[in-house]
């Protein structure tokens, strides 16, 4: 199987999705599928998050072929009214694991896989001309890709100068359990010392509950709150908050993604 994931801040199943979808299949050669993941308006912390997370997939978890694309962009690179709808430039790298990846620089959309990079390079492709550039613009970018040609490619790029580092500390993603998933990472030394079993004290969107460190969703009892290594993050895992049986989403007050989030160890 070949596929390309797209991620971008349209709702699923909105006319946005479909015709981005159909103008990038027109530029798709045979035998390539597609898979839409969509993230809340403006997003750029979730779209970061799942760019890393489908994009650096061990070999066993991934297509033979995979391409990630994705745009989320909030055009909050200058404050001052834009020209013919201009938005964040669009660039090309190479993770390395060897996946291809296509995403709007804007915000932390690049973040989670800046330390991923085999290459980078920046695109030449309008930045305007329209307001919907993932649906008139940037499609045969990607289906050149999945041709294997790269005549849109212009300068080779630092991704520590021209990307951000992850946000530290705070809600990276919200999965449809509730669970939030964080941007503290195995390896951070807020938790090195910490062990099954003992009590952190969370605060979040003005709420403060008590976690328990666990190992699995199943170490605690129906209705408790827990803290521990999630399911994403590959060799190093962001930690997760969820409550057994419930939303810990719900619990602290729906927070929206990019929320700060302080531990307290007990």
């Amino acid at each position: 199987m070949k596929i390309v994931h797209i991620v971008a801040d349209y709702g699923a199943g909105d006319l946005a999705f479909s015709e981005m979808i159909s103008a990038l299949a027109r530029h798709l050669p045979a035998g390539w599928d597609w898979h839409a993941t969509s993230v809340d308006s403006f997003d750029t912390i979730a779209t970061g998050f799942i760019v890393a997370q489908l994009g650096l997939q061990i070999e066993s978890l991934r297509a033979p072929q995979t391409i990630i694309y994705a745009n989320c962009a909030p055009r909050k690179d200058r404050s001052i009214a834009r020209k013919n709808n201009e938005g964040e430039g669009l660039l090309y790298g190479i993770l390395k694991n060897g996946v291809p990846i296509v995403v709007v620089n804007s915000g932390y959309s690049l973040s989670f896989v800046r330390d991923s990079f085999q290459e980078l390079w920046s695109v030449h492709v309008e930045k305007g001309g329209s307001q919907f550039r993932s649906r008139d613009i940037f499609p045969p970018v990607v289906g050149q890709v999945a041709q294997g040609k790269l005549d849109f490619i212009n300068e080779k790029l630092d991704p520590e100068k021209v990307i951000p580092s992850i946000p530290k500390g705070v809600v990276g993603y919200v999965d449809s359990f509730g669970n939030l998933k964080t941007t503290y990472r195995d390896g951070d030394a807020i938790l090195k010392d910490l062990k099954a079993g003992q009590k952190v004290k969370v605060s979040i969107n003005g709420v403060v509950r008590v976690a328990t460190v666990a190992s699995g969703s199943f170490n605690i009892d129906e209705g408790d709150l827990a803290f521990s290594p999630g399911s994403s993050g590959h060799e190093k895992r962001y930690w997760e908050i969820f409550q057994r049986g419930g939303s810990a989403w719900a619990t602290y007050a729906k927070p929206r993604i990019g929320t700060a989030i302080a531990l307290e160890v007990e």
